[in-house]
């Protein structure tokens, strides 16, 4: 299970990462090619420094790379880091539906056991 090799900073970082739209933004983005910081800051209303913020997140939980390339910081998606935080999300899921099946089957039990 990916829950079982990932650490709890690890997975901190990830669900870190993901909270914000905006850098749920940038990795769409990124899945499709490569961009420039300064091209994705032409994409949102907020300061460059504030996308290199951003950048800078989805970077430190592995999510993008990013290369110096003459003067520009080049971003893409680093894609088994975002298969493995698939898998991730997918068992958590798993998770959660089996936890509300069993409350679900606890209640019909309490409806029967009822007068």
């Amino acid at each position: 299970m990916v829950v079982d090799q990932l650490s709890a900073s690890g997975m901190d970082r990830i669900f870190h990462a993901f909270a914000d739209a905006t850098r749920r933004d940038i990795v769409v983005r990124v899945i499709t090619g490569e961009y420039s910081v300064s091209e994705l800051a032409a994409h949102y209303d907020m300061s460059f420094a504030a996308v290199q913020k951003h950048v800078a997140v989805l970077e430190r939980a592995s999510l993008v790379l990013k290369e110096k390339r003459g003067r520009e910081q080049i971003v893409s998606v680093n894609f088994e880091a975002v298969r493995r935080a698939q898998q991730l999300l997918d068992e958590y899921e798993t998770i959660w539906r089996q936890r509300v099946d069993r409350i679900s089957d606890i209640l019909a039990e309490d409806k029967k056991a009822s007068p």
